[in-house]
């Protein structure tokens, strides 16, 4: 029996799909202009034609007018008929030129990218029910997470996110001992790092190569002798008796969040705190149905969910667990003490004590 469709709801929702194909389709420029420096050249050098940018870039022109056709058609620059230039709007710019912009998005690329390649690993997961691990990935999954993430933590970490939390500024003035835990190449524990130099940092990862990453940046950065990376599981970081362990949205990525909790609370100083900055999510379903919500559930579903699944107990919390979930978890870890510190768009920060 054919059900007969209402035209006017058919064509908006194929006009929706339509737009969702092209930002599919863009994802792989998206990809090329940030990594060739097309995006930068053009806000700092235009109006420019696709010749005057391809001699900047030491690219060919004839792939650099079909890129800047296609950026035109999606909105991303800007394109002048009469002089036949592109350029970009400081806006634009902030989004795709600027690495230091508090809105900067580009580097999502190599996170898109990675889930594309690592289809095949999912899609087999889907039918067998196992894991995909995080040291299974491809590549441009562990430099695009950091870039991605670097920046809200470049641009609240230090402003908001850590003076929400009761008393911790106060001891990192001073001096502390600060555990990062799953800290992938280290953004996060570099920052605090370079704000508080009194304090000594720690950072751990169970991907060697993020590690590896992570302790040349420290190193580069002239913070080797305060702040030292090495390889581990939450459940299994040495005891140093800390005054801040930091999770920065990786908890839920983890197989055994309880458990890595419970032994984060053996570790920490009996006045300690701990951070988790997990992904913005309401409690119910429903209320996560927006832009936000649609991108964490896709990330949850081709990185988190197959990453915890890959670990032993997989409980698989998701991007999208929301404090609910997440209160529990602590609860169960034996957190007495657990709130909302403060909170973003993108992030619920959340503050645990014994």
């Amino acid at each position: 029996m054919t059900t007969a469709l209402n035209e006017e709801k058919l064509n908006a929702f194929l006009g929706k799909m339509l737009g969702d194909i092209g930002a599919a389709m863009s994802a792989s420029l998206l990809l090329i202009g940030d990594k060739l420096g097309l995006y930068r050249a053009l806000a700092e050098g235009g109006p420019m034609t696709s010749a005057e940018l391809a001699r900047k870039t030491g690219t060919t022109e004839r792939y650099v007018r079909e890129w800047l056709a296609a950026q035109a058609a999606s909105g991303y620059v800007n394109y002048d008929k009469a002089s036949q230039k592109f350029s970009m709007e400081p806006e634009q710019a902030a989004i795709f030129a600027d690495e230091d912009s508090p809105v900067f998005l580009a580097g999502v690329g190599n996170v898109v990218a990675a889930t594309l390649r690592d289809e095949p690993l999912i899609s087999e997961a889907f039918r067998s029910g196992k894991g995909v691990g995080w040291d299974k990935r491809n590549e441009c999954l562990f430099c695009g997470t950091a870039r991605f993430f670097r920046t809200s933590y470049k641009h609240h970490l230090v402003q908001e996110w850590l003076p929400a939390l009761d008393g911790v500024i106060e001891k990192l003035k001073r001096g502390a001992k600060i555990a990062d835990i799953g800290c992938g190449h280290g953004v996060s524990t570099i920052l605090m790092a370079q704000a508080f130099p009194k304090s000594r940092f720690f950072g751990f990862d169970y991907h060697p190569g993020s590690i590896t990453e992570a302790q040349r940046a420290a190193n580069a950065a002239g913070l080797g002798d305060r702040v030292k990376f090495g390889v581990s599981t939450a459940k299994s970081v040495p005891a140093q008796a800390y005054d801040l362990v930091c999770f920065f949205d990786c908890l839920h990525d983890m197989g055994d969040p309880v458990g890595a909790l419970r032994h984060v609370r053996s570790t920490i100083a009996s006045e300690g705190t701990v951070m988790l900055v997990e992904p913005f999510a309401n409690d119910r379903l429903e209320d996560n149905f927006n832009p936000v919500g649609r991108i964490y559930y896709a990330a949850s579903t081709m990185i988190c969910t197959p990453v915890s699944l890959d670990q032993e107990v997989g409980l698989a919390l998701g991007a999208q667990a929301g404090e609910a979930r997440l209160r529990k978890v602590a609860e169960e870890a034996g957190f007495s003490r657990f709130r909302r510190a403060t909170e973003t768009p993108f992030n619920l920060v959340l503050e645990a004590r014994p």
